[in-house]
C-alpha cells in the first residue's frame, strides 16, 4: 500500500476538505485505504496525532502562501496579502482551514508551524513601526479581524446580502490600515 505518515496526513487533509475536519479519524482513513485500523497504527499512533499532523500541514500551506504574498510589500498591501492568503486558502481547502485552528500539541513541528504564523503577522505589520506592546495588540487585532471575516464568509453569512463580501473585505482591510496608522502611532 505504501502507507507512510506523510501519505496518511495528505489523505486525511483531502478527506477533511471533502467531509469536514471533525469527520477525519483513523477509522475513516482505514476505510478509505481499505485496510484495518491496526495497519495505520504503525504510521500514526491515533486520531489525535493524525489531526495534529493535518493542522500542521494546513498551517504550513497557509504560511507558504502568505510568505509569497508578503514578499516586497508593506503597510496596507501587506495586510491585504496576509488576509488574502487566509481567505483564498479557506475557500479552496475548507477542511484544512478548519484544521488550522485545531489546538496543537507541543511537538517541535507544532511549535514551528505556529511560530511561522506569528512571524508572518509581525512581518505584515513591520511597515507600521509599532512598539513591542502595540505589536502584540496589532497582531491580535489583525488575526481576529481576518479570522472572523473568513469564518463568517465560509459559513455563508454574507451570501444573502449586498454589497458583495469582497467589497466588505476591502473595507475591513482599509479599516485595519487606518487603525494601525492612527491608533497605534
Amino acid at each position: 500500500m505504501g502507507l507512510t505518515p506523510s501519505r496518511l496526513t495528505q489523505a486525511g487533509a483531502a478527506m477533511a476538505d471533502e467531509v469536514g475536519f471533525e469527520a477525519v479519524t483513523l477509522s475513516a482513513l482505514a476505510r478509505r485505504f481499505e485496510v484495518q485500523v491496526a495497519s495505520l497504527y504503525a504510521h500514526v499512533p491515533g486520531s489525535a496525532e493524525l489531526r495534529n499532523r493535518i493542522a500542521v500541514l494546513a498551517l504550513d500551506e497557509i504560511a507558504d502562501r502568505a510568505e509569497e504574498g508578503l514578499a516586497g510589500r508593506s503597510g496596507r498591501e501587506a495586510l491585504q496579502a496576509l488576509g488574502d492568503a487566509y481567505r483564498s486558502y479557506a475557500r479552496e481547502h475548507p477542511g484544512r482551514y478548519a484544521a488550522a485552528t485545531h489546538p496543537l500539541d507541543d511537538s517541535e513541528e507544532s511549535l514551528r508551524a505556529g511560530g511561522r504564523h506569528a512571524a508572518l503577522s509581525r512581518a505584515a505589520l513591520r511597515g507600521y513601526r509599532l512598539g513591542r506592546t502595540d505589536e502584540v495588540h496589532a497582531v491580535r487585532l489583525v488575526g481576529s479581524t481576518v479570522r472572523g471575516f473568513v469564518d463568517l464568509e465560509a459559513r455563508g453569512s454574507f451570501a444573502h446580502s449586498r454589497p458583495s463580501a469582497h467589497a466588505s473585505w476591502t473595507r475591513a482591510i482599509d479599516a485595519l490600515d487606518l487603525v494601525l496608522q492612527n491608533q497605534f502611532a
